[in-house]
């Protein structure tokens, strides 16, 4: 038994998803051919979560998988891309969100009594096989939300969702407009979008300046992943250049980023004051050792916070002196909740990952994400019914109610790790908060205080923005939120 659930771990590590491709009924005979015997088909993709929850169970995992969940079931999709260009960064984050599910069954006994599951697919970042793990997911009884992972998925199922009545939960991530509920029903960029983070970074260049005015006659380049992700910051970044006279000097990266050469040979020519980084996956380390090669101060290059992690530096090391990045929040194990995961996850071996990586910053980020979803389902339950399995709708309304104050956190063993977050109808972000620290060659140590994102920049640009997407879709403002 020990041997056959290794086995299935170990598969499920390398990113095989249980989900086995569904043949297009339109398809001709060589596509339906190539669908059934793609030749990147492996024997793991013939295992149900039935059987894999059958071998976690008899190693003592104490977690349900199954594909079937019951009703007394919560059930929680991971479209996951533990494969590919980004796998360094999409593993640890999964992970960490896996590991607070098991966490909550093996502590807490569920929520209320109601266990928890999870069924992980594959969709290696790629837009299209995103949409496809949503639409095999969605349907799975006590489905309670999804996080995409991945701002281009964001994208294409932002209007999906909302027709199925299915949470749609990016935090720090996807459509930055979303965080406007009044327009958004059904979206929660919990913890900041790029646009806050776009603000919150030129807030602290022109503290670093001597203040915003200070700003007038400078050159900021924009060196950004050339997708959904990197274009959604432009906006904001347009209004604070119109706003405080910088010039704003744009440099977009083809995915996934490998080849920055031409870049980085321009940022040396045009000789920017500073650099905003908008990287994920290798484009970051890239980008860093690219810099060097250039001989441009990593001092000068400031990042969102998917450059601030460990995947982004460990190859660089020392040459990443000195390179700055937002945090959202504490990483490490000193907080109640990773010595909690270590203690009664992974003592017992059943971690989802290796062990070091528990503290990881992408790690905790899919801890808190995960956190955030089940309480939600928490508070969902205390109006609808403690110890029911709760609807998307439901599950919604609980997004909508989160009020985790510093309090609330400790008891969930939080303390010291994030701000305290609180949404209402109108307000689907919760905080705009974050910190800028930097990579002195061994961790990330912090440079500044909590910065807020500024509403009276952000919040006529959202409004105008959520209005021309509404036009565009035809769709009404939602009149149930006054």
């Amino acid at each position: 038994c020990s041997y056959e659930f290794n086995s299935i771990k170990r598969l499920i590590h390398k990113g095989y998803s249980p989900i086995q491709p569904k043949p297009n009924p339109n398809s001709t005979p060589n596509q339906l051919q190539s669908t059934l015997f793609n030749t990147k088909e492996t024997p793991m993709k013939k295992f149900t979560h039935l059987a894999l929850a059958a071998a976690l169970t008899a190693a003592g995992a104490g977690v349900a998988t199954s594909a079937s969940a019951q009703a007394s079931e919560q059930f929680f999709p991971q479209l996951t891309y533990r494969t590919g260009a980004y796998a360094a960064y999409g593993i640890p984050w999964s992970n960490g969100k896996v590991d607070y599910i098991k966490l909550i069954n093996a502590r807490d006994g569920g929520i209320n009594g109601v266990k928890l599951t999870y069924e992980e697919c594959e969709t290696a970042y790629a837009t299209d096989r995103g949409v496809e793990c949503y639409e095999r997911l969605k349907n799975r009884p006590g489905v309670a939300v999804v996080d995409p992972l991945a701002t281009g998925i964001t994208f294409a199922l932002t209007e999906k969702t909302a027709v199925d009545k299915i949470p749609l939960m990016t935090q720090g991530y996807g459509l930055s407009i979303s965080q406007d509920g009044n327009a958004f029903q059904w979206n929660f960029p919990f913890l900041g979008s790029y646009w806050t983070a776009a603000d919150i970074l030129i807030q602290h260049l022109g503290k670093q300046a001597g203040g915003l005015d200070k700003l007038k006659g400078k050159k900021i380049a924009y060196v950004y992943h050339d997708s959904p992700y990197g274009k959604d910051a432009i906006p904001l970044l347009e209004k604070r250049a119109q706003m405080h006279g910088f010039t704003l000097q744009m440099m977009p990266v083809t995915a996934p980023g490998v080849e920055q050469k031409s870049t980085w040979l321009q940022v040396r020519q045009n000789r920017p004051d500073y650099v905003l980084l908008w990287g994920w996956g290798v484009m970051n380390s890239t980008a860093l050792k690219e810099a060097q090669a250039t001989g441009f101060p990593r001092e000068k290059i400031y990042s969102i916070w998917w450059g601030g992690t460990e995947p982004a530096v460990r190859d660089v090391g020392d040459s990443a002196k000195g390179f700055n990045a937002l945090s959202l929040y504490a990483h490490g194990t000193q907080s109640k909740v990773m010595q909690d995961i270590l203690k009664l996850v992974h003592d017992p071996k059943q971690g989802t990952g290796p062990r070091d990586e528990v503290g990881n910053v992408l790690y905790v980020h899919g801890v808190i994400t995960q956190m955030l979803a089940i309480e939600a389902v928490r508070v969902a339950q205390e109006k609808f019914g403690k110890g029911k399995v709760m609807t998307g709708e439901q599950v919604r309304w609980g997004m909508e109610n989160l009020k985790l104050d510093a309090k609330r956190l400790k008891e969930l063993g939080f303390d010291g790790v994030m701000q305290p977050l609180a949404t209402n109808c109108a307000n689907h972000m919760g905080s705009s908060s974050a910190r800028v620290y930097a990579w002195d060659g061994k961790d990330w140590k912090y440079t500044s205080d909590w910065y807020q994102a500024d509403k009276t920049v952000l919040d006529p640009l959202i409004k105008e923005h959520g209005d021309k997407y509404l036009a565009d879709k035809k769709i009404a403002r939602r009149a149930d939120c006054k």
